[in-house]
């Protein structure tokens, strides 16, 4: 690679001078923290080695570099909100100014990596072409549209479409990248199945024209009934989404039984056996992309390179060689945080150690911390779900609302007195801080209603908040129930791949949304019936006069601004009622407009969601079965050896994590206060095994089919720090 040339040539001499030595370590330590920081946050940048350069590259991924240009990004992409058609309207040299404002911007993040990159690499990386294009297309665009809005002449801002071109091509950017590149790369292998679908349907399409074509029928709403291959191959298409169905096969139906057979064993065929082999393929395909063109694994082999070819200053005086594995393990490790537990006395055992300590008291704690209290509040829970449901102007409902909030109440205080806490409220325990604020949110809730009842108020936007924060309450199942809670962990795990997967749909949704704007804008308009206009049965187009989208009052559904197209395309995403859609819109252009909604369900509903179904199963399945990583173990090894460490169980019945509400602490009264008194004082602890980005979930994904290479340091050689070993104390 490149990179391994540079590297290598930045192995120099060592001076004679000992005055020059000192420079020359500081030069390669700083060059040795940039290859571990490209590491730990999974970079694969080619940067210049010289120090002017690694002070760049350090400032270049400085996060507030990096903040500045996700701002520019978003305001951007937020400049369709006032731009024409715009939901807030502003003059077009205001959203123009800070367009020119967000290029300036562009270009000089732009210009910026160039001073830290090889000439030859920056001109030859796709992504800073596609930026630099986008700038200089965008200005042109500017140019044009504003002479013309200067003459009064309304022209289209195609350019708009090519903003999120700058959220995908920025270093910055590369998961969102990167998954473009894996569906690139998928396209190929699902091409000639999806051409095998359209084959079949087209062939279907054929039988149905000679079938139906010729017998006169008609639809529900008047229109001839499959006379056309391109009308009958439309509504055939929707019927593998099933959004026709089963209307689409009524007049056949009606006119002979036997016809539904036709129906039925296309639904089989292109529904049921096409998709599901179309998913299969997607996954397989899309699976073997990502594992092949990860970056992760690329940007091992290239920095294990780079780190072979540097010794002396830039690891303390020794050689470090590494194979794969054991060079993402330091990556792994400098991504591992290790916390400290203060695990402190109970106040009221500080300030009343006798009453604290006593055998009632104990037997209190003890009865908290048994399961069987939480099998108690499981029922109550239920119950109270059951009086949520019943008819509130029943004066029992009422006052059992009041009961069920006040044995909540009540298990929170005996928590708290059981557990310390500055530890039942820590930064960490999400479930107890969930817990605890649901309760408050119903005993306002509570209050409110009761209130706004004595005062005979009525405000139905209150109503609605009191209704739904007491339905909240019922969340407390999570918590209750470990089941739920794993779930619901694993969700909140693999959130950042979710997260991945939310900017590759926003970045079709915003192209697709500026294109529907610009074709379809004033097309259709919603008014309010009660005006009495005429035209507001007709969604302000007389096209649209006894069509199906006028009839469902679909008017909403329109390209008229930013957030009504997106609310849209949401809505083409769940695909029912979407053939409907498409056909208003085909009736106020023309029937070619169909080719866009057509265009955008095979790109989002077949391709993407797919895509997302397939990645989304596969990190569910990793993060569901996920056990604590080989590093981790190593490092909680190393805290016991030194004396310091706390096991995970007596941290649970010690109040400190998530689920110790839900843990039996098995051990009499007696020994439940010895087991605290050992626990007191200072002790360390992983902080989180919960997956921060997706590229430690791709690598927990891979990490298996890592081949090891040869004889290299140990896991327990890294973590021990010797001297005779390598060392890593100079890169801290």
């Amino acid at each position: 690679m490149p990179g391994d040339s540079r590297a290598a040539g930045t192995h120099r001499s060592r001076p004679s001078s000992s005055k020059e030595l000192p420079d020359l370590e500081d030069e390669e330590l700083l060059l040795a923290a940039a290859y571990v920081s490209d590491a730990q946050y999974n970079r694969n940048v080619h940067f210049e080695t010289s120090p002017q350069a690694i002070r760049l590259y350090h400032f270049y991924n400085h996060w507030t570099m990096r903040a500045a240009t996700y701002f520019f990004i978003w305001v951007d992409l937020a400049l369709a909100l006032f731009e024409e058609p715009a939901v807030f309207p502003l003059p077009f040299l205001v959203t123009s100014i800070a367009e020119v404002f967000c290029l300036t911007a562009f270009f000089g993040r732009l210009v910026h990596f160039a001073k830290v990159t090889p000439q030859n690499v920056f001109w030859k990386d796709t992504k800073n072409i596609c930026v630099v294009v986008t700038i200089v297309l965008t200005l042109i665009d500017l140019v044009i549209y504003g002479s013309l809005e200067a003459v009064n002449i309304r022209g289209v801002r195609w350019s708009r479409a090519l903003r999120p071109v700058f959220l995908i091509n920025f270093p910055e950017s590369r998961q969102i990248r990167r998954a473009f590149r894996s569906i690139r790369n998928t396209l190929p292998d699902i091409l000639y199945v999806f051409l095998l679908f359209l084959f079949s349907m087209m062939i279907f399409s054929l039988m149905a024209l000679k079938l139906f074509g010729d017998r006169g029928l008609r639809t529900v709403d008047g229109r001839p009934y499959f006379t056309s291959i391109l009308d009958t191959a439309f509504e055939l298409y929707a019927l593998v989404t099933t959004a026709n169905s089963p209307d689409v096969m009524m007049p056949a139906y009606e006119l002979n039984w036997w016809y539904s057979l036709y129906f039925i064993t296309y639904i089989i065929i292109n529904t049921y056996i096409f998709m599901s082999v179309f998913l299969a393929v997607v996954y397989n395909n899309y699976r073997k992309h990502l594992k092949c063109c990860s970056e992760h694994w690329a940007l091992i082999r290239w920095l294990l390179n780079r780190m072979q070819c540097h010794s002396g200053p830039v690891l303390g005086g020794h050689l470090f060689i590494a194979d794969k594995m054991n060079f993402l393990r330091l990556a792994d490790l400098l991504n591992i945080r290790v916390v400290a537990i203060n695990i402190k006395k109970h106040p009221l055992e500080t300030w009343m150690p006798r009453v604290y300590q006593s055998s009632t008291s104990l037997l209190v704690q003890k009865m908290v911390q048994h399961r069987i209290f939480v099998w108690v509040y499981d029922v109550i829970i239920l119950i109270n779900a059951i009086f949520i449901a019943l008819d509130e102007k029943d004066s029992l409902i009422s006052y059992a609302e009041w009961l069920f909030l006040s044995l909540y109440i009540i298990e929170i205080l005996l928590k708290l007195y059981t557990y310390e806490p500055s530890a039942y409220f820590g930064r960490k325990q999400f479930w107890n801080w969930f817990d605890t604020l649901i309760i408050i949110a119903a005993l306002l809730a509570t209050v409110a209603n009761t209130t706004i009842q004595a005062r005979k108020y009525n405000s139905q936007q209150v109503l609605d908040i009191v209704l739904i924060l007491r339905i909240l309450r019922l969340l407390r199942v999570i918590i209750s129930i470990q089941r739920f809670r794993v779930i619901v962990t694993t969700l909140i795990n693999i959130g950042p791949t979710m997260l991945t997967f939310g900017g590759l749909v926003l970045v079709v949704y915003y192209a697709f949304a500026i294109v529907g704007m610009e074709a379809f804008h004033g097309k259709v308009r919603f008014l309010d019936p009660g005006s009495g206009s005429p035209d507001a049965l007709v969604c302000g187009n007389p096209a649209l006069k006894d069509s199906a989208f006028a009839q469902g009052r679909y008017c909403k559904n329109n390209f008229n601004d930013l957030a009504s197209s997106l609310i849209l395309l949401t809505e083409l995403t769940v695909v029912n009622q979407w053939h409907i859609l498409a056909d208003g819109f085909a009736l106020v252009t023309h029937q070619a407009a169909k080719l866009y909604f057509i265009g955008f369900h095979i790109v989002v509903v077949i391709l993407i969601v797919n895509i997302f179904i397939a990645f989304i199963l596969e990190a569910f399945f990793v993060a569901y079965s996920l056990e604590k990583s080989e590093v981790e173990t190593a490092i909680e090894k190393k805290i016991q050896e030194l004396g310091v460490g706390v096991q995970e169980e007596e941290v649970q019945d010690g109040g400190l994590i998530d689920n110790m509400d839900t843990k039996d602490s098995g051990f009499s009264a007696d020994e439940g206060d010895n087991r605290k008194k050992v626990l007191k004082g200072l002790y360390f602890r992983i902080a989180s095994k919960k997956y921060k980005t997706v590229d430690t979930l791709l690598q927990q994904m891979f990490e298996s089919e890592i081949a090891p290479e040869g004889k290299d340091p140990s896991l327990e050689e890294i973590l021990n720090f010797s001297p005779k070993k390598p060392n890593f104390d100079n890169l801290a």
